[in-house]
């Protein structure tokens, strides 16, 4: 592990309530999820959301998160494999209860943003949090690192789609371009921004970029 990513590691099981509660509350004050979540029960709805983010990210070995939990990554690897039975059920029989009637635009909206990322195999951040009062110190760019330098390696892009104008740029220091913009469907109330990150020049494994 390089020094940029010490005090990191991969999630486990025992992990999920600490890390669904950083993403949580990293998640409460991010504009999206005042957009997405109806008001009812908003909180719970959120952690029921970032709870089943990180059980699907764990089923793939793919959720990285500091010692301490305050800071988390969720991502999808390339190809994922279907969604255990188990989970399914749950995802299908939650994931209305979350939503609610926002369920149809929020979903929608996603395909929209979602235009704008790689046809080929690539590794799409999920979900990104660190808790308020360890923000601003790198947690982020760290719990992304050892994604990061594996796409490097194996010269595979990385993607994501953002909600806001500052993760736009928090992306674009971490080497992503926006490749995509557009407005959440019907209400266009929340800009949406798809963008990715090509591998380092001369990483090995694929086409590379200098993105």
């Amino acid at each position: 592990m390089t020094e940029s990513a010490r005090g990191v590691r991969p999630a486990r099981r025992p992990d999920v309530p600490r890390i669904s509660a950083t993403l949580a509350r990293a998640w409460a004050d991010y504009r999206w999820s005042g957009w997405a979540l109806p008001e009812d029960g908003r909180a719970q709805r959120l952690h029921r959301w970032c709870e089943l983010a990180v059980l699907r990210g764990l089923d793939t070995d793919s959720v990285w998160t500091t010692d301490d939990g305050s800071a988390v990554a969720v991502w999808a690897p390339p190809s994922p494999p279907p969604v255990a039975d188990d989970l399914r059920a749950v995802l299908d029989r939650d994931l209305p209860r979350m939503l609610g009637s926002r369920q149809p635009v929020v979903l929608a909206s996603e395909r929209l943003a979602e235009q704008g990322l790689p046809e080929e195999p690539h590794w799409r951040l999920v979900m990104l949090g660190t808790l308020a009062d360890r923000r601003h110190a790198g947690l982020a760019a760290r719990v992304c690192r050892p994604v990061l330098e594996r796409c490097d390696a194996e010269g595979v892009p990385a993607a994501l789609t953002a909600y806001t104008r500052l993760a736009v740029t928090w992306g674009q220091r971490q080497g992503f371009a926006v490749t995509h913009a557009t407005r959440t469907a019907v209400d266009h109330e929340l800009p949406a921004w798809a963008m990715v990150r090509r591998p380092a020049a001369g990483s090995g494994g694929g086409e590379g970029g200098d993105g």
